[in-house]
């Protein structure tokens, strides 16, 4: 009896820790908006990936996956530009901060403010994953005649399937408006697709799941318990010996 209790409580000490080491979850990100969490949480689970999230601050969530998944969000989530950037914008650029700012400074936070409200803007149409906008924008020089050209430059990271290249020339009508002096020409664009999230191994990764762990356990606990159990009921001294009949 005390042969199968020990059986028992080492089985069950090792159906435990299968359980508690599968069934944790490892977070992914945080210090989040609680809208930048649910769009997370709808990507990973598009992707049959198991995720939760967790207030953790005041305003703030984190996202949390099993640790077996946690390389393969990282990728879905990248390959969806998320979490998104979080852009500035002019009036948070030029908040009042108690200080005087010089000319130089004034014309860069300007400069820079532009920049990103545009990148907001671009980054609102369907299937942009990321948008940055360069602009350059020559400072005037009073002592000559002649006035440098603005320009810019639009990178746009777009997920495939969406047809975001169709809508070049409106990206190019609307940054050229949104900058005073910017000709058309001087606007260029660069569009790349991002590549798509890796698709989940079906040996490795089934086998490292944790409802799959705990099954193997459970199914080991019953194997062991069936091996105590008959050896207890194998007779003491063996199997019973024949003998022939003396003629």
């Amino acid at each position: 009896m005390r042969s199968l209790k020990r059986a028992l409580l080492a089985a069950g000490l090792m159906l435990g820790a299968l359980t508690v080491s599968g069934c944790g979850n490892q977070e992914i990100y945080g210090k989040l908006k609680e809208s930048q969490a649910n769009e997370m949480i709808a990507a990973l689970r598009n992707a049959d990936i198991a995720a939760s999230k967790e207030a953790s601050g005041e305003g703030e969530w984190s996202v949390s996956v099993s640790p077996d998944q946690f390389s393969r969000a990282v990728d879905v989530l990248k390959a969806n530009g998320l979490p998104r950037n979080e852009y500035q914008s002019l009036g948070d650029v030029f908040a009042k901060k108690g200080f005087v700012s010089s000319p130089v400074e004034e014309r860069a936070r300007l400069i820079f403010g532009l920049s990103q409200e545009l990148s907001r803007t671009v980054s609102a149409i369907d299937g942009v994953v990321e948008a940055r906008v360069h602009l350059a924008i020559p400072e005037a020089d009073p002592l000559s005649d002649t006035t440098k050209p603005s320009s810019a430059a639009v990178f746009v990271k777009y997920q495939p399937g969406f047809d975001v290249r169709s809508q070049t020339g409106a990206i190019k009508s609307l940054v050229t408006n949104a900058i005073e002096g910017l000709q058309y020409d001087k606007v260029s664009v660069v569009m790349v697709p991002s590549q798509s999230a890796p698709v989940a191994a079906e040996s490795s990764d089934a086998l490292a799941s944790p409802y799959i762990r705990i099954g193997i356990a459970i199914l080991a606990l019953a194997a062991l318990i069936w091996l105590v159990l008959s050896r207890r009921k194998r007779p003491a001294g063996g199997l019973p010996s024949t003998t022939e009949p003396q003629g």
